[in-house]
Parts: C-alpha cells; sequence; structure tokens
C-alpha cells in the first residue's frame, strides 16, 4: 500500500511540475500572465488551474487570465493585461503607446488599447479605440504588444495635446526610430504632423 500511494505521489509530482513549466512557457513572454484559454489550448485543464490557485502558484486576476505568483513585476503589466483581456488582435495604443516606447512625457491616467471593430468589451481604467490593425502597424516591446511609433503618432496626432504629439515626433526623429521613407510616409498621410517633422529635423 505504502508503494503504491508513493508511486501515485510521484506521479502527481510529475504532472505538477510539468503544468507550471505549461504555464511558464505561455506566461513568460507575457509578463507573467496568461489567458484560460492559452492554457487549455497548451492542454492544462480548468481543474489544474484552480488545483494551482489554491496551492498558491497562480492567482486568478479576472475572469479568464491568470498570473504567475512569483513572476517578476513588469512595469506595463497592467498594459499586458489589458491586451490579454480584449484578445489577441489587440495592441496598447495612443498616450499608453508614447509611454511604452519611451517617447514624450506621457503619464495616461487610463490604459489606452486598439482593439478589432467588432470588440464590444468595457473596463473600467481602460479607454478602447475601434479599428482594425494591419500587421505592419503591430509590434511587441518589452513583452508588450503595441502599435508601431509610426502608427502611434498619426493616432495621437488626431486625439493628444500638441504640444505632447510634437515632443514626441522631436524624440522619435532624434532617437533615429523612424527612416526618411517612414517619415515621408508619415507626412504624406498624416499632413497635420508635417509642420512638427520639419520642425524637429531642422533642429537635428
Amino acid at each position: 500500500m505504502r508503494v503504491l500511494d508513493s508511486l501515485k505521489l510521484t506521479i502527481m509530482v510529475k504532472f505538477m511540475s510539468r503544468t507550471m513549466d505549461q504555464l511558464y512557457e505561455l506566461a513568460e513572454p507575457q509578463a507573467g500572465y496568461f489567458t484560460t484559454a492559452q492554457a487549455t489550448e497548451a492542454g492544462v485543464s480548468n481543474r489544474a488551474l484552480y488545483q494551482r490557485v489554491r496551492r498558491g502558484d497562480i492567482d486568478h486576476v479576472r475572469y479568464g487570465l491568470y498570473r504567475l505568483r512569483r513572476f517578476p513585476a513588469h512595469p506595463f503589466e497592467d498594459v499586458v493585461a489589458a491586451c490579454l483581456w480584449a484578445g489577441g488582435d489587440s495592441a496598447a495604443s495612443h498616450e499608453t503607446a508614447l509611454a511604452v516606447h519611451g517617447i514624450s512625457d506621457a503619464m495616461p491616467s487610463a490604459i489606452h488599447i486598439t482593439v478589432p471593430r467588432q470588440f464590444r468589451g468595457r473596463q473600467d481604467g481602460v479607454v478602447i479605440h475601434h479599428a482594425d490593425l494591419p500587421d505592419a502597424d503591430r509590434t511587441r516591446v518589452n513583452a508588450v504588444p503595441v502599435t508601431t511609433i509610426a502608427r502611434t503618432l498619426q493616432d495621437v496626432a488626431a486625439t493628444s495635446d500638441p504640444a505632447l504629439v510634437e515632443q514626441a515626433v522631436a524624440q522619435a526623429i532624434t532617437r533615429g526610430t523612424l527612416s526618411r521613407r517612414q517619415l515621408r510616409r508619415l507626412v504624406r498621410d498624416t499632413p497635420s504632423l508635417a509642420p512638427m517633422v520639419v520642425g524637429a529635423l531642422a533642429e537635428e
């Protein structure tokens, strides 16, 4: 009987260790977060998630969203969590994207994300912008799905304080994050940015 109990314990330990390995693989590139759907796709059952919550290995953040409890803190983990909540086609955008990219002094009081037009969810502290983002307008910075710098500048040009936009344009150009070709396209597609681009280039 003791041999049987020991065997069961060994199998359980191996199973639980494998489960945590699977969850870590999911969460590591996402600031420690993962969704129920991602876990299910990886072969981790809802029961296994429940057991891990009870053991204190993971936290149930909100419906459908979990976090590895001992994963290091991330400066934009709330942004990552919001994007996971909204789905794989979402991305941090507008002033939040400026902060993620580290251009301008943007410190938005709410998280801005862009989601597909058919998305209808709402969450406190999250500002939803509806647009179908092409892959060329999306990137990933330090685990955060985010609009590219060029797309971000186009977005804030239509919604944000002009002084903040001007600062963002100047810093993007000074740091060399936009090529001349990208700048020409930016000015062509968003004429309101032209004076800011010209002014920043003149000061280089």
